[in-house]
């Protein structure tokens, strides 16, 4: 029996290591998929490229736009790891930093680049299109990243880490008209987090 439960215990774990690595292949695939889609809208006209890969902002504003919200987003995903207990944090979240770096830089990544493809260059262009107010359109898109991460439903307070930076991409995006700048701080939020958790620079609330 115990034998049994160690199989079992060890095949779980098995799977659950697996995932991140599977993750990655779809995250990549839909990100082609989305990339196709949008590049298909703007061939056809409905969407325009320059609000999608503008370079209308000077260096300066270009490093502002990144390391002002990345700065913040940061700062709120500290700040709620020193104040919630580890119970209210999902278990993905504490998963992750168990990777190696190179899967990790990869997860992060591919994560990043399919939700930002989806979310902002799809979602919010459409609503957009419909809404006609930028901040509808933000507030609309915010809404359904949320509604996409059903992991984080158990764990309510998890959904404020992620409110507050779709707002800030949705807004980076809007205010840049250039989905690079949104996916890199989603991508670089997500992946320092999840560093400082690796190597110890902050720990969970016990």
């Amino acid at each position: 029996m115990k034998e049994t439960l160690k199989k079992d215990q060890t095949g779980q774990r098995k799977r659950r290591e697996s995932k991140p690595e599977e993750a990655i292949g779809v995250f990549f695939s839909f990100s082609l998929v989305c990339a196709a889609v949008i590049m298909l809208l703007v061939v056809q006209g409905t969407y325009s490229l320059h609000n999608i890969l503008s370079f209308k902002k000077s260096p300066l504003e270009w490093a502002l736009y990144t390391l002002i919200p990345l700065t913040g987003i940061l700062l709120l995903g500290v700040i709620l790891t020193k104040r919630l207990s580890s119970e209210h944090i999902d278990d993905a979240n504490k998963n992750y930093q168990h990777l190696s770096l190179m899967k990790i830089v990869l997860f992060m990544f591919s994560a990043a680049l399919f939700e930002e493809l989806l979310f902002r260059g799809l979602i919010q262009n459409g609503l957009l299109l419909f809404l006609k107010k930028e901040w509808l359109a933000i507030l609309a898109t915010a809404l359904l990243f949320l509604a996409f991460h059903v992991q984080y439903y158990k764990k309510p307070l998890m959904l404020l880490n992620i409110t507050v930076p779709a707002l800030v991409f949705g807004w980076v995006y809007a205010e840049t008209d250039n989905i690079l700048v949104p996916f890199f701080i989603h991508f670089l939020s997500n992946l320092l987090m999840t560093l400082f958790f690796k190597y110890n620079w902050i720990r969970l609330k016990e």
